[in-house]
């Protein structure tokens, strides 16, 4: 499970881009807590909690803990925009949810083993198709990753979403299929792959789009 990101926030009484631009120089990064039924509210950050919560490279995929006045509030970070230049966040989205609540996420892939790999000894290589998977879990729940084992995996084998063991009550968002996540190919294959083939890969059809909890109004403050 991800280390626990904590937000300590203050309500912002000016709104708009006015209220925005007087928080960055005072200083903060303003915000957009909305969702669970009730009204959006604008707040301010803390920058230097939200940069430690960027550095964590979970931010998107990861519940906080919001904290005003003692109260806390369970969030996932919904979006955040960054300084063109500088890369200092400007603006944060926070959706409100509840620990046993069903959320999406996109979880990163880690592949382990790959000296276990016979394929890979006779000098194949890992075509991977999906480098993170877009699960439905438990907010409460979230993996810091999914664990593909290369093991035994020999030229022509594959990792299928089946091998990879999930959180209880967790599964993937596709669920007509048992797709694959990578795939062990010779180097001729992997070759086209890198000149641009890999829409012939193996159920590489889709481009998953990571979208968390609803469409709503967060960053149209900004």
């Amino acid at each position: 499970m991800s280390k626990e990101i904590v937000f300590n926030v203050a309500v912002r009484e000016r709104i708009g881009k006015g209220g925005a631009r007087e928080a960055r120089r005072q200083g903060y990064v303003p915000g957009v807590l909305y969702g669970g039924g009730e009204d959006p509210v604008a707040i301010n950050l803390k920058q230097n909690e939200v940069v430690k919560a960027i550095n964590t490279g979970q931010f998107l995929s990861s519940t906080a803990t919001l904290v005003h006045d003692g109260k806390k509030q369970l969030v996932i970070p919904q979006a955040i925009q960054l300084h063109p230049v500088s890369d200092k966040p400007q603006h944060v989205d926070l959706f409100r949810v509840k620990k046993d609540q069903i959320i999406t996420v996109e979880v990163v892939v880690n592949f382990l083993n790959e000296e276990e790999a016979p394929g890979l000894k006779k000098g194949g290589a890992l075509n991977v198709v999906r480098h993170a998977v877009e699960l439905n879990v438990r907010a409460d729940s979230i993996p810091d990753s999914l664990d593909a084992d290369l093991t035994g995996l020999d030229i022509g084998d594959n990792v299928k979403i089946s091998d990879i063991n999930l959180p209880d009550g967790a599964e993937p968002t596709i669920t007509d299929r048992d797709f694959t996540i990578a795939s062990v190919v010779g180097r001729g294959i992997a070759a086209d792959v890198e000149e641009g083939e890999e829409d012939e890969a193996p159920e590489a059809d889709e481009v998953e789009a990571t979208k968390q909890g609803g469409d709503e109004e967060g960053a149209a403050e900004e």
